[in-house]
């Protein structure tokens, strides 16, 4: 599994980079399976830590999307709507979700490092 080191995560499987961008990670999206739709929030919803912002649907379950930190949708990636496998294809970059604004440094910095979510998927999570 790819886990990039210079990004955030939560027990969820949802990323942050620093720039405030949120995706779910590989291991989520090898676990969906083919995703098929995504539902992603408003521009300008303000999001509280752990708050249900989106749904993906795969073809073997749906799952909530749940923001790792407080923020203002600052951006949507509109191309998921077409294109909801581009989660699949590139969790970490084309397949981001949202982007958030107002991201408070204390809420970033108390998410998982990569060692930490690896760990946590090692054991079993």
């Amino acid at each position: 599994m790819n886990t990039p080191q210079d990004l955030r995560y939560t027990e969820d499987h949802e990323w942050l980079r620093k720039d405030g961008q949120v995706g779910v990670t590989d291991f989520a999206q090898d676990q969906l399976g083919d995703v098929v739709f995504v539902e992603l929030p408003e521009v300008g919803r303000q999001l509280k830590k752990g708050e249900a912002f989106g749904v993906v649907e795969s073809v073997k379950s749906v799952s909530d999307l749940f923001a790792p930190v407080a923020g203002k949708v600052a951006k949507v990636n509109q191309e998921l709507v077409d294109h909801p496998e581009l989660i699949n294809q590139d969790p970490y970059g084309s397949g981001w979700l949202i982007a958030l604004e107002g991201v408070d440094a204390d809420d970033a910095a108390g998410l998982l490092d990569a060692a930490a979510y690896l760990s946590q998927q090692e054991g079993g999570h």
